[in-house]
């Protein structure tokens, strides 16, 4: 009776969490799914006629391909670049805060001000042109250019790398010293300890950091939006573009239908991801 008097205050606690999720999240994004079956106007029901016409549409398939391009360049280079850096702070017993600190900066950097500074590197006639020149290269608008993915790419993994070195670094911390002294004294070597001391600890961990890796990766779209605007070059042209172009067109039954297809797709990553790291 103890027990289910617990479970009781233990639900009262999370309700208010769950109505507001429930409210604003769950109800809101039914209804998308709902209208990506009608018509906009006129509310008739028109079956997966809005999903053909999605498919359909070649700045769809661009940018769903450029975004899915971005996820797989991006997720796991972050994550063996960070796993690399906090395995490197992990090993220092000095000034481990003053390099954690160094690569946490670039998250405190407004996104503005972050805009401008790839305005002032990579414009026409910017610090990169600039310094091509005086080694009698041709310079160029680096945005309006293939180099733009490429650009973008660095931005992100720039921006969040010091979120996920900390993750990281929580959960190295939560292994305990005496497996590693104890596979010394066995013999084992720095990699041997990696493979199977660090790397089977961090695991639960993994989930967490693809999956919010995964969530901030789409944040990327406002630097590329204040950077090139609508319509940058075709290498940067993201699905959030076209959801952003589809609203100022109020194309709401394409958007409809696009929201619940990116929207699906990252629910099935994200369950896949835990399904994966649980078994």
């Amino acid at each position: 009776m103890k027990k289910i008097h617990r479970r009781q205050t233990g639900f009262l606690f999370v309700l208010p969490s769950l109505l507001g999720v429930l409210v604003f999240i769950v109800v809101p994004f039914g209804d998308v799914a709902r209208r990506s079956f009608t018509e906009a106007v006129s509310g008739a029901w028109v079956g997966f006629a809005n999903y053909r016409m999605v498919f359909s549409n070649t700045a769809f398939r661009l940018a769903a391909g450029n975004t899915l391009r971005f996820e797989g360049i991006c997720i796991p280079l972050l994550l063996a670049l960070s796993l690399l850096a906090a395995l490197l702070l992990n090993s220092l017993d000095r000034h481990m805060q003053f390099f954690k600190s160094c690569f946490l900066a670039p998250m405190a950097i407004p996104v503005a001000s972050a805009v401008l500074l790839w305005k002032v590197l990579f414009h026409e006639r910017g610090i990169l042109s600039g310094f091509l020149h005086m080694l009698h290269f041709q310079g160029s608008d680096w945005m309006r250019t293939p180099w733009a993915f490429w650009i973008l790419v660095a931005s992100y993994i720039w921006k969040n790398l010091g979120y996920n070195l900390v993750l990281w670094l929580a959960g190295l911390s939560s292994i305990s010293p005496h497996l590693y002294e104890a596979a010394r004294v066995d013999g084992a070597g720095r990699w041997q300890c990696f493979w199977h001391i660090t790397l089977p600890n961090l695991l639960p961990s993994v989930f967490t950091i693809s999956a919010l890796s995964i969530l901030n990766s789409f944040k990327a779209f406002r630097e590329a939006y204040l950077a090139a605007g609508d319509y940058p070059h075709e290498s940067m042209y993201l699905l959030q573009h076209l959801f952003n172009n589809w609203y100022r067109d109020l194309s709401m039954d394409k958007m409809a239908a696009g929201a619940t297809l990116h929207a699906g797709v990252i629910f099935l990553l994200v369950l896949f991801l835990k399904w994966k790291w649980d078994s």
